[in-house]
């Protein structure tokens, strides 16, 4: 629970371990303290002695409990993930029954710069999200010159550093630990079918450094859009040369209409596909037959399936497979809370204690470049779902 005792010698990953479960078993009936969305009401003085003070714009003042920002959109094109968001961080403050912080959301769509200025002038300590890399790019500044550190949910390693701090999934990761496990089942020539982009573009260097530092080889790279015939036309090029292995970086619906197009060529009838955390984000990935086989590396499932049943017996809807970085990051800083006293800036320096973090989606810790480093688990697709074939570490070696 949220007040329990945790050593800091054996860090939150133990925590995570024995308490989560019970956390997620716990009637979400908690405390009288419920996220809010700006603006917040308006606050009358009492009838009977009216206050000669000036009132102040913003929220009400709150001296007992921290004020943290939550950074997403609420209305727009993302307003789906950004409640998702919303309501996973409101989940968690009933399971852990928190009664320290306050979280007020701030709509993004209208601007993320805004968004922040406004959680700034209202006090709050913290910032959780926002959900994008640009938007991340415009609140650092902002934020940093506050004092007031900033928990992206965002995967773009460029936009960390400096008081911001990646939550979001590193294809990167995913990458080298996926390479790392087909290495150590035997497979040494890899190619690899990248998206356009600036996501295909790092996927590229990533896959290239992880198969180099395990000492196979990547023989082909190609990459596709969204143009007929792109996909097709680059794996008919990858085909010419034998390969053990084949990277898709992209989402799980490239994995679904590449995987046929792939058992279909010369060259990789034999193959073994592999996926990146993408494929994570699709909760239907493992209901794909002709994925069966294929290997991809992500964040634990062992809490989600618990998590979402919960989620959706509360909000009548499913939830975003990302939602659960708004619960972690909660469970964050409740553990944080305990060495931070209501008012003063946020102790950043906690967040790159060694031991790291443990959430919904395992360990993690985060790096003095600000990237999240996370413990990941090897899934593969069998049998209309997807199961582990090598468990997440269940903490770090240093």
């Amino acid at each position: 629970m949220a007040d329990a005792t945790v050593n800091p010698q054996r860090g939150i990953l133990r925590w995570a371990a024995l308490g989560l479960a019970a956390l997620l078993a716990a009637c979400a009936s908690g405390p009288r303290v419920i996220p809010e969305t700006r603006p917040a009401p308006t606050v009358e003085a009492p009838r009977e002695r009216p206050s000669t003070r000036p009132i102040s714009p913003g929220l009400p003042q709150d001296v007992e409990r921290h004020r943290v920002a939550l950074l997403v959109p609420m209305t727009g094109p993302n307003a789906g993930v950004g409640k998702s968001l919303a309501n996973a961080t409101q989940l968690a403050i009933l399971d852990t029954k928190s009664d320290v912080l306050r979280i007020t959301t701030y709509d993004t769509a209208g601007g993320a710069a805004n968004a922040a200025r406004q959680a700034i002038a209202d006090g709050n300590k913290l910032i959780l999200g926002p959900l994008l890399a640009e938007e991340a790019r415009e609140v650092a500044p902002i934020a940093r010159a506050a004092r007031v550190p900033v928990l992206s949910f965002s995967n773009d390693t460029a936009v960390a550093g400096n008081g911001t701090y990646l939550l979001g999934y590193s294809p990167a990761q995913s990458i080298e630990r996926v390479v790392d496990y087909a290495r150590a089942q035997g497979v040494t020539n890899f190619v690899g079918l990248m998206t356009s982009g600036v996501y295909g573009e790092r996927a590229s260097t990533s896959f290239l450094r992880a198969v180099e530092d395990q000492g196979g080889k990547v023989l082909a790279m190609e990459t596709y859009d969204g143009r007929p015939g792109s996909m097709t036309s680059a794996i008919t090029k990858l085909s010419r040369t034998p390969y053990q292995a084949i990277l898709i970086a992209g989402s799980g619906a490239s994995g679904v209409t590449a995987a046929p197009i792939i058992r279909k060529s010369a060259g990789g009838k034999a193959s073994r596909i592999l996926g990146t955390e993408l494929w994570n984000t699709d909760s239907a990935i493992g209901s794909n037959a002709v994925l069966n086989g294929a290997w991809f590396a992500s964040v634990p499932d062992n809490y989600y399936r618990t998590y979402a049943t919960k989620y959706r017996t509360r909000f009548g809807a499913a939830p975003y497979r990302l939602s659960t970085l708004g619960y972690d990051a909660v469970l964050l800083t409740v553990r944080i809370a305990r060495e931070w006293r209501p008012g003063d800036i946020f102790p950043e320096r906690r967040l790159v204690a060694p031991d790291g973090f443990g959430g919904l989606d395992g360990a993690f810790r985060f790096g003095r470049d600000g990237i999240a480093e996370r413990a990941l688990e090897v899934q593969e697709v069998k049998g209309g779902t997807t199961v582990t074939i090598s468990p997440a570490p269940t903490g770090f070696g240093g």
